[in-house]
């Protein structure tokens, strides 16, 4: 990092010689000036005796500034406005708010803490995140945050920095610290490098005690000293001295925050620092010294600092400075030199034209998405790969593990437990951290059964006393896991923590998360199945297994990663706003008593959200992780991808005649039909065949001998729970298709006939079973787990969502079995329909196609064949149709919304299907967008068509399409200080516009 050759004047020296300043100087008696100099601490979550106090100490000692500490923001902003106006001057308002207003504030976000910022590689992340966090201070009102911490911390015994630190290695300390000052600065709000000369080594804290830092001015100026050398040369406005005791530079023992040879002639005249010096508390027991009140008010001021934070007797400490003055040990022009600075910086910050805080969007402001992008990127970036022995991460070939997760310290399901099971199915364990020992006895046994398990460590501080209250169970669980044969350790904490595991580095692979977050689990999973890359590196030395800098870098595999609406440059209050209303639409029009929708770009998923209830009784809400009967949907979820897998294998091929696949249609009136004709339905067959009717007589009742209440050899058919079919009804089907009498001519009907056949075609052309084979190629290796046909034989019947109230075939709600009456008389195994699974998983089939034939690193199906099946076939013959596939209408994009099939927005390239249960789903390789709907819209009864009816499925498509237009809307308003952000149309962040270092 190239140093100028004199330090950049922090940017408030602008206003040096501003005449509101002067004014304002010149208004002020000289104890008003002492005022300017004091902050005092105040809180949002107190009494109205607290806000009293507040209120004279601005009316009688005349406080130039507060510290706000905990409390929720709403009230913080009120007493805010309460404050200033009340102050004849305005105040400085500040808060100690290092990883976001979140770490002070309820309802807040907060950012990842400055150990796990620390492992991001990309700094331009930090620069936003001071930038959002500037934004933010000026939506509550403040003018300073206290931070960054720009300690290097070497000693993993630190009681207090730790975590809070950057890391050992100097440089990215003061990178990172840097980035966050001057992003704060970007947005006017002044950052405090904190805490000089360096808290970083040592194991006492200064909130406690007097902290010793022993070494030499040489290893001084090199290390602790160095960041905020550097920092100040990049023109950072302010810096927090600490409570330390550094003999090397002060050998009387005296407070740094206290001492002139530290704070005076070091940082002042060695290092040229101009800005805002400011003390850490002035009520830490490190800040303490013999004398009457105000003593230490008086030192610090002496010592060169100008504000004093957290002055706990103001009136005590205006009167001890008014008799320093007048004994000689302050001077008047110090006063003055000090209060002006403070005034500079006040206009700095705009304090010249104070406005109320606004609190009627305030909570909608600090948490918007933007700024829970920048967290949730940070976090990302941060998780830091430790080890990874034969490259087992990220996971491959799905089908062949068989997982186990053990959350330890944690007695129920995790968010990360919760993630892992959007890429597979696995079992989860949980082990509270006080559980007995014994508990062990049981666990570990069942562990056995897995080829991988995957152990998140959750559940313990992030201080380091008492071994970061880690308890023996956790310790004793992690240690034996480590020690499997296949074990992947997450730690989600204080890195430093590593430490106490003593076979941690016997683990196949180990990632370290840095802290227990929702974004850190669910990203942490994301990593470990490819859906995100690994970049972080370590910030501090753990042992010798793992130096500072350990790092493996991955590459994402291609599985779907998850994510918000923002990372894909869409705004997702528009979008809520959008998908919500048009859903309540239909809910409201019982157009199906509850769905869900998930949408992804470019293989991010950034919207899944359910809507409803299973049925109308409005007992059980939809949830994510719901089991659909896809229907007609499995046509290119189930045959199809096998058809097309033997199309590339050259075993199939659409330009033959159907009968060399299906022999019994020779010499029949189907003779010569070409696959490619039928599979874009126009084969000239009939749409479909009411089997069911030739087995029920006039009065509904079945007739003799095919339906058995329990299942024999003959009656081995499962149509519903105790109804089973005589198993020679699959040869009438197969006759009833193969005899069924030819439409007149050549043109687009949509026929379902073949499908029928193709799950026998398949099993003769592979030599395998139908669903062996599809699972074995397709639903095993993308982790599509749910995906399956007669659901209940794998899954508990509560877990499906119900289709219809069947009043004339099996007379009874349908649940868990398939909702179409022939794939039901086929035994629930059919191409036309059958498949059944939730949402996520059969997204994961259309992202597949989406990627013309890739998906998690595997390549299922060729390009080229992908391509050709998805094209529209026949638009001569005003046949939209792809091979099986469904495509946009034919000028669909000149259509009206009520007019065009989908969205009239939706490429030509686009391609998809829907089901008659209420399914949808359409893939967009021109836009990288994937569209999935899932309903159960024949709840009670297929008679109700309000979802045709209400054009709702194409409505909600386009909306995301204009979500798409529309981008990334939400700009900054200055007068009412929202947000200022302007992101590409992928997401992410426009470059740094050059930071002014």
């Amino acid at each position: 990092m190239n140093q100028a050759a004199n330090p950049v004047r922090p940017p408030f020296y602008a206003y040096e010689n501003d005449a509101w300043v002067d004014s304002v100087f010149n208004s002020l008696s000289f104890e008003e000036k002492i005022g300017q100099l004091i902050t005092v601490a105040a809180y949002s979550n107190k009494d109205e005796a607290h806000t009293q106090e507040i209120l004279q100490q601005i009316a009688e000692n005349k406080i130039g500034g507060l510290v706000f500490f905990q409390g929720g923001p709403i009230r913080q902003a009120e007493l805010t406005n309460k404050y200033q106006q009340a102050s004849k001057v305005p105040l400085l308002i500040g808060i100690d708010a290092e990883n976001g207003l979140g770490m002070r504030l309820d309802s807040c976000i907060s950012y990842p803490v400055a150990m796990a910022v620390g492992a991001v590689q990309d700094d331009s992340l930090v620069y936003q995140m001071g930038k959002d966090i500037g934004q933010q201070c000026k939506q509550m009102g403040m003018q300073v945050n206290f931070a960054p911490v720009a300690d290097v911390n070497n000693n993993p015994e630190n009681p207090i920095i730790g975590y809070r630190s950057y890391g050992q290695n100097v440089e990215n300390v003061t990178r990172k610290a840097m980035m966050y000052a001057l992003g704060m600065q970007e947005e006017n709000i002044l950052p405090t490098a904190k805490h000089f000369p360096g808290h970083g080594d040592t194991e006492k804290d200064s909130h406690k005690t007097l902290p010793v830092i022993p070494f030499g001015k040489e290893r001084l100026d090199t290390l602790e000293i160095m960041p905020f050398h550097r920092l100040i040369y990049a023109g950072v406005g302010g810096i927090m001295v600490g409570h330390l005791d550094v003999p090397a530079l002060d050998s009387t023992g005296t407070p740094a925050s206290l001492s002139n040879p530290i704070t005076g002639k070091l940082l002042h005249d060695e290092l040229e620092f101009q800005g805002l010096t400011v003390t850490d508390a002035m009520n830490m027991k490190g800040a303490s010294v013999k004398g009457p009140p105000g003593t230490a008010d008086v030192m610090a001021l002496a010592a060169g600092n100008d504000v004093l934070e957290f002055v706990t007797d103001p009136k005590a400490a205006i009167k001890a400075i008014k008799k320093a003055v007048r004994k000689g040990i302050l001077t008047k022009e110090e006063i003055d030199q000090k209060c002006r600075k403070v005034l500079m910086v006040k206009r700095w910050t705009g304090l010249n034209n104070w406005h109320p805080v606004q609190t009627d969007s305030l909570y909608e402001d600090l948490t918007n998405p933007l700024y829970r992008l920048t967290s949730r990127e940070l976090t990302k970036e941060s998780l830091t790969l430790l080890q990874n022995k034969g490259n087992l991460l990220p996971l491959q070939n799905l089908d062949t593990l068989h997982i186990a997760t053990v959350s330890i310290g944690r007695d129920y399901g995790t968010a990360f437990q919760k993630a892992v099971g959007q890429y597979l199915q696995v079992d989860n364990f949980h082990i509270d951290k006080n559980a007995p020992l014994k508990s062990l006895q049981k666990l570990l046994p069942q562990l056995k059964n897995y080829n991988l398990v995957i152990a998140a460590v959750n559940n313990f501080w992030m201080t380091p006393e008492n071994n970061f209250h880690l308890t023996q169970v956790q310790l004793d669980v992690t240690n034996i896991i480590s020690k499997m044969d296949n074990s992947v350790v997450v730690l989600f904490g204080n890195a430093y923590a590593a430490n106490a595991f003593r076979d941690l580095n016997d683990a196949r692979s180990v990632i370290m998360a840095y802290q227990e977050t929702d974004d850190a689990e669910s990203l942490a999973a994301q990593l470990i199945f490819g859906g995100i890359p690994a970049k972080g590196k370590l910030p501090v030395t753990l042992n010798k297994f793992f130096p500072v800098g350990t790092g493996i870098q991955t590459k994402a595999l291609g599985r779907f990663s998850y994510t918000i609406p923002e990372a894909v440059g869409i705004d997702s209050h528009y979008l809520d706003q959008r998908i919500d209303s048009l859903v309540n639409i239909g809910l409201t029009q019982k157009a199906y008593p509850g769905c869900q929708i998930l949408l992804a770009k470019n293989g991010k998923v950034f919207f899944h959200k359910c809507y409803g209830y299973r049925t109308y009784k409005n007992q059980v809400p939809v949830k994510p992780t719901d089991i659909y009967d896809f229907a007609s949907l499995t046509k290119i979820t189930g045959p199809l991808p096998a058809l097309m897998k033997l199309a590339d294998e050259g075993k199939f091929n659409v330009d033959d005649k159907f009968s060399k696949y299906w022999p019994e249609w020779n010499n029949t009136n189907k003779a010569n039909i070409g696959i490619r004709d039928i599979l874009a339905h126009q084969g000239q067959l009939e749409a479909w065949i009411p089997y069911w009717r030739s087995i029920v007589k006039p009065n509904g009742r079945f007739k003799h001998g095919y339906i058995r209440h329990r299942p024999t050899r003959k009656y081995s058919l499962r149509i519903s729970d105790n109804m089973y079919l005589n198993h020679s009804f699959i040869d009438t089907i197969y006759s009833d298709i193969d005899k069924s009498p030819l439409l007149p001519k050549k043109a687009y009907v949509y026929s379902g006939l073949t499908f029928y056949l193709y799950p026998k075609i398949i099993s003769n052309l592979t030599g395998e079973n139908y669903q062996k084979y599809i699972h074995e190629n397709f639903y095993g290796p993308l982790g599509a787990s749910t995906v399956t046909y007669n659901p209940y034989l794998k899954y508990p019947i509560n877990r499906m969502i119900p289709t219809e109230d069947d009043t004339f075939f099996r007379h009874r709600q349908i649940q868990g079995f398939v909702h179409d009456e022939g794939a039901a008389m086929m035994g629930g195994v059919s191409g036309n329909a059958g498949l059944f699974g939730d949402i996520n998983d059969a997204a994961k089939i259309i992202q597949l196609y989406l990627n013309y034939g890739e998906y998690g690193g595997k390549r299922y199906i060729s390009e080229a064949t992908m391509k050709e099946w998805t094209r529209c076939q026949f638009p001569d013959n005003d046949n939209r149709r792809g091979l099986g596939f469904d495509k946009p209408l034919i000028d669909n994009s000149e259509k009206t919304i009520d007019e065009a099939y989908p969205a009239p927005s939706s490429s030509a390239a686009s391609f998809g299907h829907s089901g008659f249960t209420g399914t949808f789903a359409w893939a967009d390789p021109e836009n990288g967008l994937l569209f999935m709907f899932f309903s159960n819209r024949v709840y009670p009864t297929r008679n109700d068509r309000k979802l045709y009816e209400l054009n709702l499925r194409p409505r909600l498509h386009q909306a995301v399409y204009d979500a798409l237009k529309r981008g990334l809307k939400n700009e900054y308003n200055e007068e009412k200080h929202v947000l200022k952000h302007s992101q590409e149309e992928e997401g992410g962040y426009p470059p740094v516009q050059n930071p002014p270092f």
